[in-house]
């Protein structure tokens, strides 16, 4: 093995050195009965990161414009509390944040179902803690979704 192969397998982490060894993990979202590619498929990171970034921006913007009274040092907190918010009240009602709808992306149960009140009162609450939703699992769903036992899926 020469230093390049050696690098790649420290950087591509465990899963895929144990998939040269020859473990087959299946694609993500198998133990859930998800199909591998299009609609109702696990939504991809880049696309969670991204719809998670539209929806802080819009936060940001709205307790900037609505609640520090335009004072940018001031509006960490209160942008939280409006994310909690609107996480709570969009993941509820229709199933996405404004960002997850604009890049295609869903919140459902790990049935397929949608999220009761609780549940995603729990995902949200833990979603904005950070840390539960840096954590994964094989199948790419953070920790405060598993604890609420929901999927992010394409639509």
């Amino acid at each position: 093995m020469d230093n390049r192969q050696a690098i790649g397998s420290w950087l591509s982490g465990p899963r895929a050195a144990a998939e040269d060894m020859g473990a087959d993990f299946g694609h993500r979202g198998e133990r859930l009965g998800l199909p591998a590619e299009g609609p109702g498929s696990i939504a991809p990171l880049g696309r969670r990161f991204c719809a998670l970034l539209i929806d802080w921006g819009v936060c940001v913007l709205i307790a900037y414009g609505l609640i520090t009274g335009r004072d940018w040092s001031a509006t960490g907190n209160p942008a939280l509390l409006v994310f909690l918010v609107l996480a709570v009240l969009t993941v509820g009602t229709v199933g996405s944040t404004p960002g997850k709808r604009l890049l295609g992306l869903r919140v459902v149960g790990e049935n397929g179902g949608r999220l009761g009140l609780g549940r995603v009162v729990v995902r949200s609450v833990l979603l904005c803690l950070a840390v539960p939703a840096l954590i994964w699992d094989r199948d790419g769903r953070g920790l405060h979704d598993r604890l609420a036992r929901a999927v992010q899926v394409r639509i």
